[in-house]
Order: C-alpha cells, then structure tokens, then sequence
C-alpha cells in the first residue's frame, strides 16, 4: 500500500503558536477567571508549566436529595473555587466479571497478558479515584498567551459503558494537548450508571445526556474568559463517550452549540440504547429490592423513597453490567426525546463529523469479559458494533446530509500500549485514547519515536477540525469521506503516522 506522506509533511509544517499582537492581554499563567459558577483560581500544569490549568469546577448543583434522579440544575455561585482538583468521579456500578483479578481468573494465562496489558486493565476501573454524588464538574486547560485571540474550544466525554469513568483518569489530562496545539481543551463528569439513567418510566431518564448538555451551555457561556471561542465548540468522545457524542446529535439537531463533532469508537447504532421497557423493569427491581415500591406505586411517593436511601443501598441493587441479561444496563434509554426509536428518520445538527474506529476493537473485550474463545467471534463484534455502525454514520453524515465528514481507523500497536499476546490484541478498543492525549503510562515501557509522532500528529490533526471542521482537514491534506475513494486515513498502520485507503475499505459484510 503507498504510504500517503502529504498529511504527516502538511502538520510538520504548522508551526507551534507563537505569542500574538491579538492575544488576551497581560494573561498571568493560573490567574483567576471569573465564571457563572464563581471565581475560579488556576495553576500552572504539573508538566506543561506555560498551560493554566482549573479543575473541578461546578457546572451543576450536586445533584442529591430532591435533585437525585432529576434533571440537572445549572450552577451559580460567588463563592472562590480553588481549581487545584479534580472533582469526584460519579458513582459506578460493577462493570467486570472478574472484578480486576486477572491473575487468580486465568485470563491473564490464557491470552498472554503482559505486565503492561495488566495495569491497563486494572486501571479500567479507576482505581483510587474519590467517588460521590456530587460530581457535576468540568476541568480546562489554556494557553491564552500564545496563538488565536479566542481559540477552538474541545470538549471531552469520556466512555466507560455508561456505568464507569472520570474526567479525572490520567489518560485524559489535557495539559498536552492546550501546550501542544492552538485550543482550548475541556473535559466533563456526567451521572452514570442508574444515577444517570435510571430508566423511571414517570420521569426524564437519560439524564446523562442532559449533564452532558448543561456541561457544553456552561462552556458556551464562560469559554471566552479563559480565551476559547464559544462558536468554535467540537464535541468529542471515545466508546460511551463516542455514543453520547452521536445521540447528542440527535438530541439537539436544531441547537447544537457545538460547530464541530468527533465520535470515536462508539455510536448510537453500535452501542445500542435500551427499550423503555427494558430500562423500566431495572428500575423497578431496584426500586422494590429497597423496598420503596413497584410500577402499582404512586410515582411520586416511589420516587422520594428511592431519593432518601443512600447511594451505597442502590448499588447493591444492581446488576453486573458484563454479565447483565440485558445488553448495556443502565445506559441511554428510547425517550422519543433525546433517543429515538428511529433515528434514520430524525434530523441530525448540520455540523461537520469526524468518526471512526480500531482495528481491533473487541480485543478487550476478549479478554475482559467471558465469551466465546473464538478469532470468528470476536472479529464479527468488531464488525457489528463498530465498524459497520461507523462507516453508515459516515456515509449519512457525507451523502444523505452533505456534511463534512472525515473517517478513520485506529492501527496503532505500540510496546506500551499492548495488552495480550495470544493472540495479539493488536489495536484494541481504547488503545489510541491516551496517545491522543499524550499521556500514555511510560512507567513500564516507555513511548518509541513512532508513537510519539504518531501522537503527535493525531493532535494536531483533532486540532485542525477543532479551528475549521469544515476545511481544517482538507488543509492538512486529508479529504473528506466518500465510501470508494482514498479517503479513509489509516492512523498507526505500521507504525507510521497516516495513509489513506478506500473509505469502504473495512466495510465487507456492512448493510451500507
């Protein structure tokens, strides 16, 4: 295959931002912001000391008591805000079916995990990050000093199957990427797990997704004081957070906010929302588990009930998401609001989209939850749940709605980012996340020159949509999607930074 230089040359040849006549002035590194939630302290970041860096920073009012299992409320305040942590991460529920031990279940035997392979997979379920209700914060990094008066403005969900995750993993810091590139980079906690989306069939259920919303308004309205700019917003996710960047274009076709989308390795199609039905009857397990009622209980005394008990007796309540008889509990639900039952017929936001996948997605999941030991099995779930759902999102975002629309498709394997060697996980789901961000742990291995660069020019090219999701790819080279032209970059593929193959080059078998 003809490796395709131009996009590699055309990002080498960006140069770093250099201080600007049009800049904010007199901007001190960490200086205080003020915002509709409070004045709002920084601090240098722990690496990138020219990046200013303000965690935890409430967008939301906790969302506890008479606000529990309702839609959130925005934030106002006076009162100082430290910035110098990250806020709590929402609570989980249990999403492995051999609770992390690798070693005493026998996966890590049986599919050759290596040492790092193990601390990745522990690290899946965020461990010795503090927990609570009370999670409704956001975090930035900027660099007002230098490049754009008001820069390009990114927004992080994170994934975790809707049941796990934190703004506050490592693999997530955005010091980096603020340093490296000309933007803004902001990431969220939304409510998870039944929390979340507790499936009341008598009230709003993907809240979720409503944290989400209420997350990028607040962004909108204070992003210019830290030196973003508030029409240039991109949303972006990686597997739930992917998913959640899709529903929300649906969600919120005619009002987006955000000028630019980036799904990556999730859907809507792929990972598939629950049945109203099927939501509801996990909620009233719980509910009648805690003894606060069934679906013959009056709402509203059902639902102060499941307001009172605490968060540790609901949890107790639920069931493992791995081993769930029901695919995805405690996920977006069909509400005909935000999550549709037929959304080929429901308008999307009219805003350029970047989406793709891995290679490899279903190797973690080979290895993290039981399941047929089968390369057949495995590759068909690539195939179904990701690949396919991506290339006709794509396809609907290029053709049927004449959007700017780039694909991709994830092939990188590094010696720090490998997770099993029988058979080789390769690149897996997830793999690419924390050398996007430029945060891959090197503590064990660290990163080669290949993957340095290849990160490197992964930000910039996320970047490059960021600042013009309408031509900034273009203009480092890379074309924008059609189903049989050489259109879809493959990023890590032999370890080199990008090339371009057919856009339907993945997509044997696909119901295009």
């Amino acid at each position: 295959m003809k490796q395709f230089p131009t996009l590699t040359l055309a990002l080498a040849a960006i140069p770093f931002a250099e201080p600007s006549a049009c800049r904010p002035p007199r901007w001190t590194v960490g200086q205080t912001v003020q915002t509709t939630s409070g004045p709002v302290e920084g601090h240098a970041a722990s690496v990138a000391s020219g990046v200013s860096e303000y965690l935890g920073i409430p967008y939301a009012q906790p969302p506890v008591g008479s606000l529990r299992f309702r839609p959130p409320v925005r934030y106002n305040g006076t009162k100082k805000i430290d910035g110098k942590n990250f806020g709590p991460a929402c609570i989980p529920s249990n999403i492995s079916a051999f609770d992390g031990d690798y070693e005493q279940s026998g996966l890590a035997e049986k599919y050759g995990i290596t040492d790092v392979g193990l601390r990745i997979l522990k690290s899946i379920m965020n461990p010795e990050i503090p927990v609570s209700e009370d999670c409704l914060t956001l975090n930035i990094w900027t660099k007002p000093q230098t490049g754009e008066k008001r820069k390009a403005v990114m927004v992080w969900v994170h994934g975790g199957s809707f049941v796990s995750g934190s703004s506050a993993v490592p693999a997530y810091n955005g010091q980096f990427f603020a340093d490296q590139e000309d933007v803004v980079l902001v990431s969220i906690n939304y409510r998870l797990s039944i929390f979340g989306f507790p499936g009341n069939p008598h009230a709003p259920q993907n809240l979720g997704l409503l944290d989400q919303r209420l997350a990028v308004e607040w962004v909108r309205d204070n992003i210019a004081s830290f030196g973003g700019d508030p029409s240039r917003i991109t949303l972006f996710g990686e597997s739930a957070g992917g998913a959640s960047v899709d529903h929300y274009s649906f969600a919120w076709a005619s009002d987006p906010i955000v000028a630019g989308l980036i799904a990556m390795s999730g859907t809507r199609e792929g990972i598939t929302p629950q049945t109203a039905s099927d939501a509801a009857t996990l909620w009233y397990n719980t509910t009648t588990a805690l003894g606060c009622g069934n679906a013959s209980t009056p709402p509203t005394h059902l639902l102060s009930c499941m307001q009172s008990v605490s968060p540790a007796a609901i949890l107790a309540t639920l069931v493992n998401t791995i081993v769930s008889p029901t695919r995805m509990p405690y996920s977006p639900s069909i509400d005909n609001t935000l999550v549709f039952a037929a959304p080929s017929s429901h308008p999307v936001a009219p805003v350029p989209l970047l989406i793709g996948t891995t290679d490899a997605e279903s190797a973690l999941f080979r290895v993290f939850v039981p399941g047929p030991d089968s390369d057949a099995f495995w590759a068909n779930q690539t195939a179904v749940e990701f690949t396919c759902p991506a290339a006709r999102r794509a396809l609907r975002s290029a053709v049927a709605d004449g959007q700017p629309t780039w694909r991709y498709r994830w092939m990188g394997v590094f010696p720090n980012t490998e997770l099993g060697r029988t058979p080789p996980t390769g690149a897996y789901h997830d793999s690419e996340t924390a050398v996007l961000f430029g945060n891959v742990d090197q503590s064990v291995v660290r990163n080669t020159k290949e993957e340095a660069r290849v990160g490197r020019w992964m930000r910039g090219a996320w970047a490059a949509f960021a600042r013009d999701p309408e031509r900034g790819l273009e203009k480092i080279g890379w074309p924008r999607y059609g189903g049989k032209g050489k259109t879809l970059a493959r990023i890590g593929w032999e370890n080199r930074t990008v090339s371009l193959v057919r856009g339907d080059a993945y997509d044997a078998g696909c119901l295009i």
